[in-house]
C-alpha cells in the first residue's frame, strides 16, 4: 500500500503526529532506537504527510506551512484525496467517533488519539464502523512501545514476576489554569474529561495491559486546584479478575509535575517504570540491572503538554502500517482503547455514587 497520512485537527498533539510521520519517512525505525520493538521496516521510505485540515482555517494553514503540506478546506476534501491512506484523528476527544466514522466510511485506516472517546456508546460506534468498512483502527497508547514497557511485558510473559499481586499506576502532572482556558472544550465532560480521561489514560491502559482485566473499582474524584467542571484529581482502588489488587492515581494539580510511574509486583519480584524506563528491577531470580534514571519531569509532558517524545508515537504508527500490510490486528486495537475507557468511566461512576463498580471485562 501507499502510506499517505492525513491529520484532522491541528492542535497541540497534531504536531507530535506530524513529527512521528517525518521520523518514519526520514529515518525509519532503526535510527530512532526502536528496532528492538520487532516492527518491520519495509516500505517506510514512502511514508509522508499528505494533507491536514481543521475547522480553524488559519490554524490549519499555519500548521500545513510548518510541515510542508497543503491544508484542505474541510474534512470532506481531505477524505476525498486518493493519496490519503491513513487518517490521524487529533480533534477533541468527544468528536473522535464523529470524525473517525466518516474517515472509515471513506476507506481510510485510522489512528485515533487517546482516549478512544468519552462514552462507551460512541467508542462502540467507532469500532463497529471501522470493522464494517474493513479498515484498521489503532488508538494511541504509545507508551506500550517505550523500551521499559517492552521489557516489562517480556518479563511478565516469561513469568519472571511470578503470580501478580499488586499494580500501581500514577500520573502526577501539572496543568495551569491557562491550559484549561486555552480552548472552550478543555476540562468539559462532553469533549475532554478530567485528568484521568485525558492525562492518566495512558497508564490506565498500561496497568490493564500488565495486570489483566479489572473486576471492580472503588474511587474518589475531586477538583482541587482548577476552575473546571471535571476532576483534576482521581484516586481508585482496583480489584483485578485474577485476584490481584491495584491503585490508580491521576492529577493535574501536582505542581510542578512528576514522571508517570508504573509499579508491578508479583510473588517473585517487582519492576518499577518511570516515563517509559525501568528504574528498578528486583527479582527473586536475581536483581538484574537496576534500571535507568527517569527523564527530568520538567522536560516532559508532566509539566508541558507539548513535550511528548515522538519516538514511541512513530513506533505505533509503524505498527499500524505493518498491521495493514500483513493483515494482523495492530498492537493497540479499538477494543484496547475501549477497555481503558471502561475503567475510567467506572472510576467516575464510583466517585459519583460512592459505591464500588463492577466491570464487565
Amino acid at each position: 500500500m501507499s502510506r499517505g497520512f492525513g491529520i484532522v485537527g491541528t492542535g497541540v498533539i497534531a504536531a507530535i503526529h506530524a513529527d512521528a510521520i517525518a521520523v518514519l519517512a526520514e529515518t525509519g525505525l532503526a535510527e530512532t532506537g526502536l528496532a528492538e520493538t520487532g516492527l518491520a521496516e519495509t516500505g517506510l521510505a514512502d511514508v509522508r504527510l499528505v494533507a491536514v485540515t481543521d475547522v480553524a482555517a488559519g490554524a490549519a494553514a499555519a500548521f500545513a506551512a510548518a510541515h510542508g503540506c497543503p491544508a484542505e478546506p474541510d474534512l470532506g476534501a481531505l477524505l476525498a484525496r486518493s493519496d490519503v491512506d491513513v487518517v490521524c484523528v487529533c480533534v477533541p476527544s468527544g468528536l473522535h467517533a464523529q470524525i473517525g466514522i466518516q474517515a472509515a466510511k471513506a476507506g481510510k485506516h485510522l489512528v485515533v488519539e487517546k482516549p478512544i472517546e468519552v462514552s462507551l456508546e460512541a467508542a462502540d460506534r467507532l469500532i463497529d464502523a471501522a470493522r464494517a468498512a474493513g479498515v484498521t483502527l489503532t488508538v494511541i497508547s504509545q507508551h506500550r512501545f517505550d523500551p521499559g514497557l517492552v521489557e516489562l511485558k517480556r518479563l511478565l510473559d516469561a513469568g519472571a514476576l511470578g503470580r501478580l499481586v499488586l499494580g500501581e499506576a500514577s500520573t502526577k502532572w501539572y496543568r495551569t489554569q491557562a491550559y484549561y482556558d486555552s480552548a472552550a472544550w478543555r476540562g468539559t465532560y462532553a469533549m475532554d474529561g478530567g485528568s484521568l480521561m485525558n492525562q492518566g489514560v495512558h497508564y490506565v491502559d498500561l496497568l490493564r495491559w500488565c495486570m489483566g482485566p479489572p473486576a471492580e473499582v472503588t474511587a474518589v474524584c475531586s477538583t482541587q486546584a482548577h476552575q473546571i467542571e471535571v476532576e483534576d484529581t482521581a484516586l481508585a482502588i482496583v480489584r483485578f479478575a485474577s485476584g490481584a489488587v491495584g491503585t490508580i492515581l491521576s492529577s493535574t494539580a501536582a505542581r510542578p509535575g512528576f514522571p508517570q510511574r508504573l509499579e508491578i509486583t508479583g510473588t517473585e519480584g517487582t519492576v518499577i517504570v518511570e516515563d517509559g524506563q525501568i528504574v528498578r528491577r528486583a527479582l527473586a531470580a536475581g536483581p538484574g540491572p537496576g534500571g535507568q534514571a527517569a527523564p527530568d519531569a520538567g522536560l516532559s509532558a508532566a509539566a508541558d503538554p507539548a513535550a511528548v517524545d515522538v519516538a514511541s508515537h512513530a513506533a505505533q504508527l509503524a505498527d499500524l502500517l505493518d498491521a495493514v500490510d500483513t493483515g494482523r490486528e495492530p498492537a493497540v486495537t479499538g477494543e484496547s482503547g475501549r477497555a481503558a475507557l471502561e475503567i475510567i468511566l467506572a472510576v467516575y461512576e464510583s466517585s459519583r455514587t460512592g459505591r464500588p463498580v463492577r466491570l464487565s471485562s
